[in-house]
C-alpha cells in the first residue's frame, strides 16, 4: 500500500474529529467581512493550525507546507487569514511571491487598497486593543516591529536580487537575521529542479530553498491550483507537505462554481458572435428582472496572435454598428433550447427585437470594449480586468489571445466566444491549444455571488435542483464554439480532466401528476410561508437584553516574579503567594481613559452601537450609563501598588473589557430573523415540475421502478417520483400504511414533495428551511379547517447537526396551538412536527396524531 500524503493523514482526522473546525477571532475579526469563510476555507484553516501547533510523523523545520486549492477558492484570502493568525504567533515580516508581475498588482490590492472591493482585510486591525498597520516594504531591515510588513516581489526578481546583491534589496541576511513567511504563489512554476532531475545551483527552487533554511523559524507556504501529483519526485517532495487537496472537480460539486455549458452551432462567425451577445444581454436582463445587480461580461478569444484578435475587434465593431432587428431575429431559427428560452423571455417581458438592437449597440459601444494583448495592455489594465465586478467598471466586452489564462481574478465573465474554426489536429493526447482554452474556461466559471429571498447562501449554485428555473443562466459559463463534434470531444475531455465538467452528471425530472393539477386544491389552494427580514433589536436596551453578562472582567498586572526550576524537582510542595485583587467600577475610571479605549476600538462607534441598542442616544451615555460600560467593573489582579495613579494600566484593562464585551455581542446577535406571520401562497405558484442534477453515485439519482409504481398508484402522494433518501421513502410507505385512518377523518390528504420548491425561516435567526414535505389535510366535519404539516425526515447521523430545525418546528407547534390563519371560507393550522425516523415512526405517528387532536 503507497504511503499516504499527509493531505490523506489529515482527512482521516477530520472525519474523526480530531481536527477541530475553528477560526481563532484575532483572524476573523481582522478579515474584510464582506467576505463569509466558506467550509473549505475553514477546514484549510483547521488543517494548518493543527500542524502548525501539533507534533506529527516526518514534521520537519522550517515547516515547508503547500495549499493545493482549485482556481477561484479563494486561496489569497487563505494567506490574508493566515498572516494574521501568524502574526498572532509573533512573525511580523511576510514575503509575498509569484511568477509574474500581473499577479503582484492584483495581490498589491488585496492586501494594501482599502478602497478596492476585492481588500481582503478589516478596516482597521486590532490586536490585544491596539491597532496594526500593514506596511509594504523592500526589505526587512529597520521595519516597524509592531506593523504587518509584507515584501512583494516575482521569483524572478527575488533569485536575481539574492544572487547579485544590490542597495535595498533582500538579502541572505534578512532571512537569516529575521524569522520570515515566504508566501508563494503559482508554485507550480518554482519545481524546475526537482521535475528536471538537475541540481542547478541557479534555480528558483534552490533560491527558495536556500532562503527558507537561513532560519528554522522560517516558514514556506506554497499555492497552486494544479500541483503534480504523477511525477514521482514531486510526490516524494511534497509527501508531506500537502495540506489540503481541495480541486476544481470537488470546487465545482461543493457548488461554488459556475457550470459550463458548451453551445456549438452551425452560424458562421458573425452570426454565432450575435448568438452569444443576445445570450449575454439575456443573463442581464433576467438579472434586472429579479433586481440583481449585474453587469455580464463577455469574452473574445482569437487563436494565436494579435493580428487575428484586432480583426475579430474590427469584425466585432463592423457588427454592433450595422446591426438591425432584422438580423436578430434571423438567430431565432436556431434550435439551441437555450438560444429558445432567451426569446422566450425577451417575448414575455416584451422586449423585441428592435429594443434588443438598440440595447446592444448601446452595451457594447467602443467605450465599454477593451483589448488586452500584448504584455504592455495586461500590465496597464490589470486593475481593470480585476474589478470587473466594480459598479464604477462599465467594460463589458474583451478581447485578447492568452493574456488572461492565469492570474486573473473575475467573477461576471459569463461568455467566452471561440473566434475561429481550426483545432489541434493529429495528436493522441488532448493539444496545448485546447488545454490552454480549458484553462481560460477555468478562469471564467468563478461564480458570481448573488442573494435570493429563499437562499443566503450567497457563493453557490442554488439550481442545480430546478435547471429550468429563469435564474439558472446566472449560474452558467457558456462556450461559444463551432459545431465539430471531434473538438468538442476533445474541449469536453479537457474541461473533464480539470474537474470543470464531471461526466458522471445525470438529470432526473420530478414532475407533478397531472391529476393532481387537475384538482381544485392545486388550482386554487395556497400554502402559508413566512419572510426572513434585517433583524429587529427594537426593545434591547441594555447589555444584558443581548446576553452580554454582567460578570467582572480580569485584567493581570506583571508582578515581576519569577525563579529557576530544576529539571527533575518534586514540585508537590511549593506553594504560589496568592495575588491581590481589587474591583474598580468602570464608572470609576477616569472618562479620558475609558473613552481613549473605546476610540481605538473601531467596533465600537455609535452608528454601530445604535444598531444593537436602537435607544442609546450618545457615546457619553454608552460610556457612562448602568445599563452600559458604567454597569460593568474590572478585577485587577498581580501587582497592585501605584494603581490608583496608573493611567497606562487602567487603558489596557478597559480595552481589554471591550474585546470580550465586543466578543460577547457578536456571539448573540444576527443578521436576519424569521416572520412568526405567515402569509399565503398559491399552490400552483410554488409547486411545478422541476428537472434536477444529480452525480451518478448519489443514490438519490438511482433509479427505482418498484417505489415509481408504488407512488404512481396513490393519488395522495402528488409527484411522479420521489428522489430521495431512504428515510424519506420509509416515511412515505409508513404514510400508507396510516393512510386509511386518515381518510375517514380528512375529505383530501396530499402530500406534496418540496425539491426546493419552498423555503421557512428560524424564527431567531432566519436560517433558511426547506422541509422535505409538507402535508396537507382537510376535515371533512364541522368547521373547514385544514392542517398544514411541515415533515422533515431525518437519519440518526444528521439529527444534532440539523437540531436548531427540530427547535423550529416546535416553535410552529407552539405559536399556532391556539389560532389558525384564515382565507376566503378555510381556516389553516399550520403544525411542525419532530423529525421522522425510520426506528422512531410509532413514536412519531403518535406526536403527529396528538398535533391533529
Amino acid at each position: 500500500m503507497a504511503e499516504q500524503f499527509l493531505y490523506e493523514q489529515l482527512d482521516t482526522l477530520s472525519q474523526w474529529g480530531s481536527i477541530k473546525q475553528k477560526t481563532p477571532q484575532g483572524m476573523t475579526d481582522n478579515l474584510n467581512t464582506s467576505f463569509d469563510l466558506r467550509p473549505y476555507q475553514i477546514d484549510a484553516f483547521s488543517r494548518f493550525f493543527y500542524c502548525y501547533e501539533n507534533e506529527f510523523p516526518n514534521k520537519t523545520w522550517p515547516l515547508h507546507f503547500l495549499f493545493n486549492m482549485a482556481t477561484g477558492s479563494g486561496k489569497t484570502l487563505i494567506m490574508a487569514g493566515l498572516i494574521l493568525y501568524l502574526y498572532e504567533k509573533g512573525y511580523r515580516n511576510f514575503l509575498f511571491f509569484v511568477n509574474s508581475t500581473n499577479i503582484i498588482e492584483k495581490t498589491k490590492d488585496n492586501f494594501l487598497n482599502q478602497t478596492s472591493i476585492k481588500y481582503l482585510f478589516a478596516e482597521t486591525l486590532i490586536f490585544d486593543g491596539k491597532r496594526v498597520r500593514i506596511t509594504q516594504v523592500e526589505n526587512f531591515e529597520a521595519v516597524n516591529q509592531n506593523d504587518i510588513n509584507i515584501c512583494f516581489t516575482t521569483i524572478q526578481q527575488l533569485h536575481n536580487d539574492l544572487n547579485n546583491e544590490k542597495e535595498n534589496a533582500l538579502t541572505f541576511v534578512d532571512f537569516r537575521q529575521h524569522k520570515i513567511i515566504l508566501l508563494a504563489d503559482e508554485a507550480h512554476h518554482m519545481n524546475v529542479r526537482t521535475k528536471s532531475q538537475k541540481a542547478l545551483f541557479e534555480s528558483w527552487e534552490n533560491t527558495v530553498e536556500r532562503i527558507l533554511t537561513q532560519n528554522e523559524d522560517n516558514v514556506l507556504l506554497e499555492f497552486t491550483a494544479t500541483h503534480d501529483y504523477a511525477d514521482p519526485a514531486m510526490v516524494e517532495k511534497y509527501r508531506n507537505k500537502i495540506i489540503i487537496r481541495y480541486d476544481l472537480l470537488h470546487f465545482r460539486n461543493d457548488h461554488f462554481s459556475k457550470d459550463v455549458v458548451i453551445i456549438q452551432s452551425d452560424f458562421d462567425q458573425r452570426e454565432r458572435i450575435l448568438q452569444a451577445l443576445l445570450l449575454n444581454q439575456y443573463k442581464q436582463e433576467v438579472a434586472a428582472k429579479y433586481r440583481i445587480n449585474l453587469k455580464p461580461v463577455i469574452l473574445f478569444k482569437a487563436q494565436r496572435t494579435i493580428a487575428q484578435s484586432q480583426k475579430v475587434e474590427t469584425d466585432f465593431r463592423a457588427l454592433i454598428d450595422t446591426l438591425t432587428e432584422k438580423e436578430i431575429a434571423a438567430i431565432r431559427r436556431s434550435n439551441i433550447p437555450l438560444v429558445q428560452r432567451a426569446f422566450s423571455f425577451f417575448n414575455s417581458n416584451g422586449i423585441n427585437d428592435e429594443q434588443l438592437a438598440a440595447r446592444l449597440k448601446r452595451g457594447f459601444s467602443p467605450d465599454y470594449c477593451l483589448s488586452v494583448n500584448g504584455k504592455e495592455d495586461k500590465k496597464k489594465y490589470q486593475i481593470l480586468v480585476n474589478t470587473l465586478e466594480d459598479k464604477s467598471n462599465h467594460i463589458r466586452a474583451i478581447f485578447t489571445v492568452k493574456m488572461l489564462n492565469e492570474g486573473w481574478d473575475v467573477l461576471n465573465l459569463f461568455d467566452i466566444v471561440r473566434c475561429y474554426e481550426t483545432r489541434d489536429t493529429g495528436r493522441k493526447t488532448i493539444g496545448t491549444t485546447t488545454m490552454s482554452e480549458a484553462q481560460l474556461i477555468g478562469r471564467g466559471a468563478r461564480y458570481f455571488p448573488f442573494v435570493l429571498p429563499t437562499s443566503n447562501n450567497r457563493f453557490r449554485r442554488k439550481f442545480d435542483d430546478d435547471l429550468t428555473n429563469e435564474l439558472r443562466v446566472l449560474e452558467e459559463l457558456h462556450y461559444h464554439s463551432i459545431n465539430d463534434s471531434r473538438y468538442i470531444s476533445e474541449i469536453r475531455q479537457a474541461l473533464i480532466e480539470q474537474g470543470m465538467l464531471d461526466e458522471r452528471e445525470i438529470t432526473r425530472q420530478l414532475k407533478l401528476k397531472e391529476a393532481f393539477k387537475q384538482t381544485d386544491f392545486y388550482k386554487f389552494g395556497i400554502i402559508w410561508l413566512n419572510k426572513r427580514s434585517p433583524k429587529s433589536y427594537r426593545g434591547i436596551k441594555s447589555f444584558a437584553d443581548l446576553g452580554v453578562k454582567k460578570r467582572n472582567y480580569t485584567h493581570m498586572i506583571a508582578t515581576g516574579q519569577g525563579g529557576v526550576t530544576v529539571a527533575f524537582e518534586n514540585q508537590n510542595g511549593r506553594v504560589v503567594r496568592e495575588e491581590a485583587r481589587w474591583d474598580i467600577k468602570v464608572s470609576e475610571i477616569a472618562s479620558n481613559i475609558i473613552q481613549t479605549a473605546v476610540d481605538r476600538n473601531p467596533f465600537f462607534i455609535f452608528s454601530t452601537l445604535k444598531n444593537y441598542f436602537p435607544d442609546l442616544t450618545s457615546m457619553r451615555t454608552f460610556n457612562t450609563n448602568f445599563n452600559y460600560l458604567g454597569g460593568l467593573a474590572i478585577t485587577f489582579q498581580g501587582n497592585l501598588y501605584g494603581l490608583e495613579n496608573n493611567r497606562t494600566e487602567k487603558l489596557r484593562a478597559v480595552q481589554g473589557l471591550l474585546v470580550q464585551i465586543e466578543s460577547e455581542i457578536r456571539a448573540n446577535v444576527t443578521e436576519y430573523e424569521g416572520s412568526r406571520e405567515f402569509h399565503r401562497k398559491h399552490l400552483h405558484d410554488i409547486f411545478t415540475d422541476k428537472v434536477m442534477k444529480f452525480d451518478t453515485n448519489n443514490p438519490r439519482a438511482a433509479e427505482n421502478p418498484q417505489f415509481e409504481f408504488f407512488v404512481s398508484t396513490k393519488e395522495w402522494f402528488t409527484a411522479n417520483n420521489l428522489y430521495g433518501t431512504s428515510e424519506e421513502e420509509a416515511f412515505v410507505r409508513m404514510l400508507d400504511r396510516k393512510m386509511d385512518d386518515l381518510v375517514k377523518q380528512y375529505e383530501d390528504v396530499y402530500l406534496l414533495r418540496n425539491e426546493g420548491h419552498f423555503s421557512i425561516y428560524a424564527f431567531q435567526d432566519g436560517r433558511t428551511f426547506q422541509p422535505d414535505f409538507a402535508l396537507f389535510l382537510r376535515q371533512k366535519d364541522g368547521e373547514m379547517l385544514i392542517y398544514q404539516l411541515f415533515i422533515e425526515p431525518k437519519g440518526k447521523h444528521l439529527k444534532e447537526h440539523d437540531k436548531w430545525k427540530k427547535i423550529f418546528l416546535q416553535e410552529i407547534k407552539d405559536e399556532f396551538a391556539s389560532r389558525t390563519l384564515a382565507f376566503e371560507s378555510d381556516a389553516y393550522r399550520l403544525v411542525g412536527v419532530p423529525f421522522y425516523n425510520n426506528e422512531n415512526e410509532n413514536e412519531f405517528w403518535l406526536t403527529l396524531a396528538g398535533a391533529l387532536s
